[in-house]
């Protein structure tokens, strides 16, 4: 009777921890965001992704992709449409995309307890959209989310280009007051004016220094 209970009591244990491990796999799950992830044009960004419950992930595959980037069936380096790849406890830089080269990257510190959260620097505004967080040998139900990324332009950059595109922009039909080459006629006037007063006092001036001089010779003295 001794041994029988011991025996059951070992079988009950080991269906329980198989149970509770099952259990615990079955839960596990990739998950995101619930809302966009909002960013201006420039900025660095991070698109929440993580295993639930707290998941050693160091040894998996973790993949970020662009799940609605269609590829041209023309370029066969065009069908990769991977952000990254961390594979065998490193980043496979040949399978990303060319645009995102030294511009994404994971924690990797933390992967250890399942963040798997992805960093874009200076973000774009063609970075907007759809990214797949897949993680395809997790144990468990759901392996993969999809956060969405949403990139606003900068404000500066908003106001240039409404001023740029409400410009008044000249009548070429309507006539200027300034033709292109020559100055204005205010300014002819003004020229011509001071031209004749230099004029008119260098004729007076010479006529007193005439008058002078002949007033001189004939009497010795000048009076005026």
């Amino acid at each position: 009777m001794v041994h029988l209970g011991v025996f059951v009591l070992g079988f009950s244990l080991a269906l329980w921890s198989f149970t509770a491990a099952h259990t615990e796999h079955k839960g596990r799950r990739v998950i995101g965001p619930g809302q966009p992830i909002e960013a201006s044009e420039g900025d660095d960004v991070i698109l929440p992704c993580s295993v639930s419950p707290d998941y050693n992930v160091e040894d998996l595959t973790v993949e970020w992709s662009l799940p609605d980037l269609k590829p041209d069936p023309s370029d066969r380096l065009s069908r990769v449409d991977y952000v990254f790849v961390y594979r065998r406890r490193r980043e496979e830089v040949d399978m990303k995309l060319r645009a995102f080269v030294g511009r994404t990257e994971l924690f990797e510190d933390e992967l250890k307890v399942g963040n798997i959260s992805l960093k874009i620097s200076n973000v774009t505004l063609a970075d907007a959209g759809k990214y797949r967080c897949f993680i395809p040998k997790l144990e468990g139900g759901v392996k993969e989310v999809v956060v969405r990324l949403v990139v606003e332009p900068r404000a500066n950059s908003t106001l240039t280009m409404e001023t740029q595109t409400y410009s008044p922009t000249p009548d070429p039909n309507r006539e200027t007051d300034v033709e292109v080459g020559r100055p204005p006629l205010r300014t002819l006037v003004l020229c011509a004016c001071i031209v004749l007063v230099v004029v008119v006092a260098g004729f007076g001036v010479t006529y007193f220094l005439l008058k002078r001089c002949v007033c001189e010779k004939e009497t010795k003295r000048c009076i005026i």
